[in-house]
């Protein structure tokens, strides 16, 4: 509640009788995991292997959902930042980052298998989830959702042995847990999934139609045209309002086995250059994880491309069109205006309708676009 208010002081953020209740929610919850906490062994509890007696019940999480700009990320910010757990026991990540995570070890045991170094009578969910509660019992997920079949028929029988073993599920979304893989493949074998989460999870809607993300928005000048130092900072300025609140970290995401690094990265925000996106050998599956990823990418220094910059000017019509689609929200600084970008060079007339896009981008009606994540 201190942080939350004095980002109200200092005139960062409104105060809303939607967050404050969440507040009271997360408050709670953090006193009951002070206790809690004490109970846990630096690998789950401490009395669920070598000691008699009853295991400690663990409290009930919480799964904020409501529409974007409505304040789930930065308040699970606030709370993951500020909970009295351990560092080393709790972890902050992206659901989708999570489950790319978990594909690739159930992928890395089952070879383990094939090979005999694992026995064939191990069940690898049930191993994985004590490899997860190993590293963290207090999970933190941004944007749960669920539209893949394999994801779907995972996550049922992963997340009992993980409520099994203690752990405790703080987590946003934009759907009730109800729609959650709604008119899916096979979704009846996903609702047991859904009644086990109801059960152990505290539902709250953020049941606001302000969108304090499209406000903030709306009040910066997405399209800068401007380079050096002047533009950089104005930039850092926008990053800095839209992050209000959150967790600021680089990040590196995972794409066929390859590291894409963004230098500066909030819940759902990323902050990087031209040269970094499209001065690399980076292709559409890249530029597809991070739209995926971000609802929102600023994006500093795009130059005036000529003939001599064609790989680069090909790389940002293909990353222009994945940030379209998945309707990312673009902020940016470039040397020239969007007509001027690239008028000279092979694929310069394809190169208009990624003109256009940009424009588009910079008007409110796209920005109010809900992210396709």
């Amino acid at each position: 509640m201190e942080a939350y208010n004095h980002l109200v002081n200092e005139g960062e953020i409104k105060p809303d009788p939607i967050q404050l209740s969440a507040i009271k929610r997360l408050n709670a919850l953090s006193n009951t995991l002070a206790e809690y906490s004490l109970q846990m062994g630096e690998t789950g509890w401490k009395v669920r292997l070598s000691l008699s007696g009853p295991k400690p019940k663990p409290p009930n999480g919480l799964y904020f959902w409501g529409g974007v700009g409505c304040g789930k990320t930065m308040l699970m910010d606030l709370f993951f930042d500020r909970c009295p757990v351990k560092t080393e026991y709790k972890k902050h990540v992206h659901f989708h980052a999570f489950m790319q995570e978990v594909h690739k070890r159930l992928h890395i045991f089952r070879d383990a298998q094939k090979i005999g170094k694992v026995s064939e009578n191990r069940d690898p969910i049930t191993a994985l989830s004590k490899i997860i509660v190993d590293r963290a019992w207090l999970l933190c997920f941004d944007e749960f959702h669920i539209t893949d079949i394999a994801d779907a028929m995972i996550l049922g029988r992963l997340f009992e042995a993980l409520f099994s073993r203690g752990v405790v599920i703080v987590a946003t979304s934009n759907r009730h847990p109800t729609d959650l893989y709604k008119d899916g493949l096979q979704r009846a074998r996903f609702t047991p999934f859904i009644k086990l989460f109801m059960d152990k999870m505290e539902i709250f809607e953020f049941d606001n139609d302000t969108d304090y993300r499209l406000e903030k928005l709306r009040s910066i000048n997405v399209y800068l045209v401007s380079s050096g130092r002047e533009a950089s900072a104005e930039l850092g300025r926008a990053f800095d309002k839209l992050a209000t609140g959150m967790l600021i970290r680089p990040r590196i995401l995972k794409v066929n086995g390859r590291d894409v690094r963004i230098a500066k990265t909030a819940e759902g925000i990323a902050f990087t250059n031209f040269t970094d996106l499209c001065g690399l050998p980076l292709g559409p599956s890249d530029y597809l994880t991070i739209a995926g990823f971000f609802h929102t990418l600023i994006l500093a220094e795009i130059p005036r491309m000529g003939p001599a910059m064609r790989d680069q000017a090909k790389r940002f019509v293909t990353l222009i069109d994945a940030l379209y689609d998945a309707k990312v929200n673009l902020i940016c600084s470039a040397e020239v205006g969007p007509n001027e970008l690239y008028t000279e060079g092979d694929g310069a007339f394809e190169f208009e309708r990624t003109s256009s896009r940009l424009i588009e981008m910079q008007s409110p009606d796209y920005m109010a676009l809900t992210h396709r994540s």
